[in-house]
């Protein structure tokens, strides 16, 4: 049976390498933790199909690999993607004091209207946390991202976080601020009856005029 939905987003997870960026894709796409999960080599892909604000999404999610290694081979996978989890890991400073960098790469490479969720991962290891809610909510709004803190190990959040990076993107796509036709904007319309909704007030409008030739 072929699977329906109104859109499809282009979703990136990125940030350094240790954060719990597979873990935390593995717990949203199969809704468990990875147990056995080891540093990504490259890209590693995961798709699934949630309601958003009454609408059905398709989020097809790109995870990338963190070392500096693979930086150029993952660098390619940001062009045209719609929105992005950055994710640190609360209990390493070096993982937060690289955020700045891959904020750079997405808003260079992928598009300056990336919506991006920075996700202070592995909440569950409070005892051991090196960074703390106040700094990075600062640093969240010094950069106008969205900031949720996470845990894959009990999932805490991470479904919120995919959503309201969705939500996000919807509510852009209803104020115009995001167009679907726009090449490279990670967006696709799934079913085409949203499309013709979205075009049918212009096409109203213009069947008006030309009956009553003004």
């Amino acid at each position: 049976m072929t699977e329906r939905y109104d859109f499809l987003f282009k979703f990136l997870v990125i940030g350094s390498a240790g954060s719990g960026k597979s873990c935390l894709l593995h717990q949203f796409i199969e809704n468990k933790f990875k147990q056995d999960s080891s540093h990504t080599i490259g890209v590693e892909f995961g798709s699934r199909v949630v309601m958003v604000a009454g609408k059905t999404v398709k989020l097809q999610i790109w995870d990338t690999a963190g070392q500096e290694r693979f930086r150029s081979v993952t660098r390619s996978y940001y062009r045209g993607a719609a929105g992005a989890l950055l994710v640190y890991d609360i209990t390493s400073r070096e993982t937060y004091n690289s955020l700045t960098n891959w904020l750079t790469d997405a808003r260079t490479l992928a598009s300056p209207n990336i919506i991006i969720i920075l996700c202070g991962n592995k909440k569950d290891l409070e005892a051991d946390r090196e960074v703390t809610f106040l700094e990075v909510s600062r640093f969240a709004q010094e950069n106008e991202v969205m900031f949720l803190e996470t845990s894959a190990l009990t999932g805490e959040n991470v479904e919120e976080a995919f959503l309201k990076c969705g939500r996000t993107i919807l509510n852009k796509i209803e104020s115009g601020d995001l167009d679907p036709e726009r090449m490279g904007s990670g967006i696709q319309y799934g079913d085409t009856t949203v499309r013709q909704l979205r075009q049918s007030p212009q096409a109203g409008s213009e069947q008006g005029r030309d009956q009553c030739n003004c």
